[in-house]
């Protein structure tokens, strides 16, 4: 039985492999990176940064604490002011979806039954964002990313 030389050829096969794998994976890796991203969060970031503390500052003065939970088939949303009380809101529109991407995404129908605000919606284990914005009745934007973990 004869020996097989290494040849140049062989190198030459060996490198455009490896850079090959190395080339695909990075091509596969950014074209799941642009398929999953949502998309932008504001149309122009430098006049959102110059109104950031505008809104922040309305938006602790109003006092409210947020808290979400879920059981049942059903997703609570309590908004409580500084003395505890409840929050009825003018206006309420959240998204409910996970914290890692968005292909789960819902927007419930929240309606507020003199406590908390309700919404039915079937919810797998894990952590699960709810982005809300709630308008007070003098027209001040609240906007909070509320956490929750479901648990089976």
């Amino acid at each position: 039985m004869s020996e097989r030389k290494f040849t140049g050829k062989h190198a030459a096969a060996v490198f455009i492999g490896a850079f090959g794998v190395i080339i695909g994976v990075n091509i596969l890796l950014a074209y799941s990176a642009i398929k999953t991203f949502p998309g932008l969060e504001v149309k122009n970031s430098y006049v959102a940064s110059q109104e950031f503390n505008t809104r922040l500052h309305a938006q602790e003065a109003l006092g409210w604490s947020v808290r979400a939970d879920a059981s049942g088939g059903l997703v609570t949303v309590s908004i409580t002011d500084q003395a505890g009380q409840p929050v009825e809101v003018s206006d309420l529109k959240a998204v409910l979806g996970r914290a890692t991407h968005v292909k789960e995404d819902i927007e419930p129908a929240f309606t507020f039954d003199g406590t908390v605000y309700v919404a039915r919606a079937e919810l797998g284990d894990g952590n699960w964002n709810i982005r809300m914005v709630a308008r007070a009745d003098d027209g001040t934007e609240f906007t909070q990313r509320v956490v929750l973990h479901v648990k089976g």
